[in-house]
Order: structure tokens, then sequence, then C-alpha cells
């Protein structure tokens, strides 16, 4: 716990400055960026502390003095690949806009830094830019009738699906450079493969919709279609006539 708590005060840039020993000749933000790097060009499984303090001309034992452990480093590399919000996710573009831009701008962020998606989502993020962005997103829904509970339940659905979206696409990205192939070809040679092998009789429903094309339809934006009618779902419990107690 009490290491834990090392990291977030290195996150919030509360950690006290060591007393002993040479001066530092980074700032964290300094180390934080070569990390960017490497993960950016070579995944988070690049991202060591000895790569690190390669990168600076560091020794790997001096790294220690900027950020205490290889979980700590992740920890702040995440926070600072996030980066603050953009002002476009703002109250007073209304809830429903907010929120698509919320989603499309954390979809962004995920496809900028694909390496993020292999961190484990572990409790509730607690570092700076991780909580401006929540919100952020919260903030959309401030004038709403809503609970706070709601708004919250609101706000990590949305979260999630962008979440769930860059996932999916890094998976076609990732395969379409291994196979060589683009994604759309990468995709209609998967729907080829799946027509083989699934019987109609026992997967009927399947059946059908590989037969209609439906994993390969380049009209069809299946991640803005379940994000628009999550957004219908709450546009309807808004319209709803105020609930009363009993009614929850």
């Amino acid at each position: 716990m009490a290491e834990d708590g090392t990291h977030m005060a290195l996150a919030w840039g509360t950690a006290p400055a060591p007393q002993r020993g040479p001066k530092r000749a980074f700032a964290l933000e300094q180390v934080l960026d070569a990390a960017l790097t490497i993960a950016d060009a070579d995944g988070l499984d690049a991202v060591t502390m000895p790569s690190v303090a390669s990168a600076l001309g560091l020794t790997a034992m001096s790294l220690y003095r900027y950020v205490g452990s290889k979980d700590a480093l992740v920890l702040l590399l995440q926070d600072h690949a996030m980066g603050p919000p953009p002002d476009v996710i703002g109250p007073g573009l209304g809830w429903r806009p907010g929120l698509e831009a919320y989603a499309a701008a954390s979809t962004a962020v995920y496809r900028k830094h694909p390496w993020m998606l292999d961190i484990p989502i572990v409790g509730v993020a607690r570092t700076p830019n991780n909580l401006a962005w929540f919100d952020a997103g919260l903030g959309t829904l401030a004038k709403e009738a809503l609970t706070p509970e709601e708004r919250m339940a609101i706000v990590l659905e949305v979260s999630g699906h962008a979440r769930f979206r860059a996932s999916v696409e890094r998976g076609y990205d990732d395969l379409a450079r291994t196979t060589k192939r683009s994604s759309t070809k990468t995709a209609t040679e998967e729907a080829r493969v799946l027509r083989e092998v699934v019987d109609e009789e026992r997967l009927p429903h399947l059946s059908e919709l590989l037969e209609a094309g439906a994993l390969v339809s380049e009209t069809f934006d299946g991640g803005r279609y379940a994000l628009d009618r999550l957004l219908d779902g709450v546009e309807y419990h808004l319209a709803k006539p105020a609930r009363t107690t009993e009614d929850g």
C-alpha cells in the first residue's frame, strides 16, 4: 500500500524531491516522453526500466530515482499518454453530442496508442488525466435529471464502448499486418472461412448473418450503431415522466 501511495504522489506531483544523490538531469515528463516513444514504436512489453534509461543515456539503477518500479512507470505512462480531455467534451454541446465527442476522443487515444489496451483495468483509475476525462464525461450529463449513480454508469458504459471498439479495430489491424492483407480483405477471408465451418442447422442465425454479408459490410458502421443505440436508451430514459420514490 505504501508503494501505491508513492505512485499516486508521483502522478499528482506531490512526491518530495530526493534529498540525497546527484541532481536529476531530467524532469519526470521527459522520462515519460522517452517511455512513450518506446511504447508507440514497439509496444508495452518494450517499455522496461533498462530500455527507458538507455533512451535517456542513464543507467537502469539511476532511473529508479525518477520512478521506483516498472509498475509505477506503466501507471504514469498510461496517464501521460491519455493526456487531458479535449475541450470539445464540454457541457455546452448538450449531453448527447458531448458523450459522442467523449467516445470519439477516447477511441482516438487508443488508436494513437494501441498498447494502452494491454494494460488491464484494475479498479477505478486515480491518476490526474484519467480522472479529468471521467469528470468531463460526467459534466456532459450535469444538467440532466439523473442520479449520481446513473451519470456514473452512463459515462463508464460509454468509456467501455470506446475501449472495446478500439480493441476490435486493433485486432483487425494486427491481423492485417500479420497476413499482409488490408483489413477489408482480412475480414472477407474470415467470413469465407466461417461460411465453410458454420452449419446452418446448428447455427442458423450466424449462418444467416454470414450469408447476408454482415461481417464484411463496408457501409455499416457497427461501432457507431451500437453507440447510437446506447445513447437512444439514455434519451428514452430522460424523456420518461418524473419517477416517484416507489418507482426508483
